[in-house]
């Protein structure tokens, strides 16, 4: 048998071509590796500002609520009938409250539309913690998401303190009707007829003190509340979000140090 015969062109077909299945197989790999990093992080909204018009909306509805209260004379009633000025107090602030309750849920929009891109957002804060989770491990990571909800929760306590405030106030309030309903009361002059009417007259003044002034607060109270809870729930999407592009961050920097 010849040399020639060995490499016939039936044989030369047949052989494998081993270039073409290594070229595949290192293709296959750098394709799992790829399918395997993290893809980059789509935005989880598809409304901006979202929070805003829930802000609006609902206190616009609270708005007209009270106009209606205005235009049945219940406002003017309200107001006019606390002779120390309690109540009118309390309205300021609330609205020191409301317009406080609108910058954070300002500042909490625009913090949401920022966390949809992180690496890139224009807010500083955001950009540094995601970049600087990506560089600890997963106990620091968690340590640092609690300390970003304790954070969050301490921006936008201050409403809930003015909340509680005008409940604060609305009890005070009481107390000096009370005061103002008893104090004209004298156990010496209760058997006098002259006398009984300029203490019922103090009694009532001193009831409407008492009732309008509780009344203010805790409604106020109610209203105020409403705007705490949706911060609440604004900040603890924020601190999610924050938290999972954290974590997204530190898998990417493993599989680029990988």
């Amino acid at each position: 048998m010849s040399l020639a015969s060995l490499h016939s062109p039936a044989d030369a077909t047949a052989a494998p071509d081993f270039v073409k299945l290594w070229t595949r197989a290192a293709e296959a790999i750098v394709g799992d590796r790829a399918a395997a990093r993290p893809q980059p992080r789509q935005s989880v909204s598809r409304y901006r500002h979202l929070l805003i018009l829930r802000f609006v909306l609902t206190n616009m509805s609270a708005l007209a609520l009270l106009a209606v209260g205005a235009v049945q004379g219940w406002v003017g009633t309200v107001l006019l009938g606390d002779e120390t000025g309690l109540t009118v107090a309390i309205l300021g602030v609330f609205v020191i409250g409301l317009v406080t309750a609108g910058w954070k849920v300002w500042q909490l929009s625009q913090a949401l539309n920022a966390a949809e891109n992180p690496s890139r957002a224009p807010i500083r804060w955001i950009s540094a913690y995601v970049a600087e989770a990506a560089a600890k491990d997963a106990g620091a990571r968690a340590i640092a998401g609690s300390a970003l909800r304790m954070q969050l929760a301490n921006r936008i306590g201050f409403v809930k303190h003015v909340a509680n405030t005008l409940v604060l106030l609305g009890l005070i309030g009481t107390v000096i009707g009370f005061i103002i309903a008893l104090g004209g009361i004298s156990a010496d002059t209760a058997a006098d007829p002259s006398a009984i009417a300029p203490m019922v007259g103090g009694l009532l003044r001193g009831m409407s003190v008492a009732l309008y002034t509780t009344l203010a607060g805790a409604v106020l109270n109610m209203w105020l509340m409403i705007n705490f809870h949706m911060l609440v729930g604004a900040a603890t999407r924020l601190a999610g979000r924050l938290v999972e592009a954290g974590e997204h961050a530190a898998l990417e920097a493993g599989h680029e140090r990988a």
